[in-house]
C-alpha cells in the first residue's frame, strides 16, 4: 500500500490521506440498454480518467483506465473511441491505444478485451483529452 501522512487531528484520532489519486468515470457513461438477444453494448466499455505526477519538464500527466464491465460475460473487440487529435508527449504503446485519424482511437490493437479486463495507459499534455466510447463489436 501507499504511505499516508496526517491530515488532522481531531480528539485523539488522526485522519490519513492516501497518496493515490482517483480516476474520475468518463461524463459520457451511460446505462446500457439491451434489446433482447443484445450480448454488448457501448456502455459496457467505462472508461475512467485522472491527472497524475507531471512529466520533469512540468506537462501534465492523466492516467487513463478501459474496462470491459459487460454483466453478460462478453469479449468486446473493436472499441474505437472518440478522442479529438489526441496526442501525447509521453510515448503510448500503439498496441494498447492509437489515434487513427480524427476523432477515431482504437483500443488494444481492435482486439478483445475480456470480460472484466482493463487496458492501461499515461499519456501528457497541457490538457485532458475527452474521451468516449464511439463502437464496440461484441464477441
Amino acid at each position: 500500500m501507499g504511505s499516508s501522512q496526517p491530515v488532522s487531528k481531531g480528539g485523539k484520532y488522526t485522519l490519513f490521506a492516501s497518496h493515490r489519486k482517483l480516476l474520475k468515470r468518463s461524463l459520457a457513461m451511460e446505462e446500457p440498454n439491451r434489446i433482447r438477444g443484445e450480448k454488448c453494448t457501448k456502455a459496457d466499455i467505462v472508461i475512467n480518467q485522472g491527472a497524475t505526477a507531471p512529466l520533469p519538464s512540468g506537462i501534465p500527466t492523466y492516467a487513463v483506465e478501459i474496462m470491459n464491465v459487460c454483466v453478460t460475460g462478453c469479449e468486446i473487440s473493436g472499441i474505437h473511441l472518440n478522442c479529438g487529435w489526441f496526442s501525447s508527449a509521453r510515448l503510448i504503446n500503439p498496441k494498447i491505444f492509437k489515434r487513427l485519424l480524427y476523432n477515431d482511437c482504437l483500443v488494444n490493437d481492435g482486439k478483445p478485451l475480456v470480460n472484466g479486463g482493463t487496458l492501461s495507459f499515461e499519456y501528457a499534455n497541457t490538457f485532458p483529452y475527452p474521451l468516449s466510447v464511439s463502437s464496440v463489436v461484441c464477441s
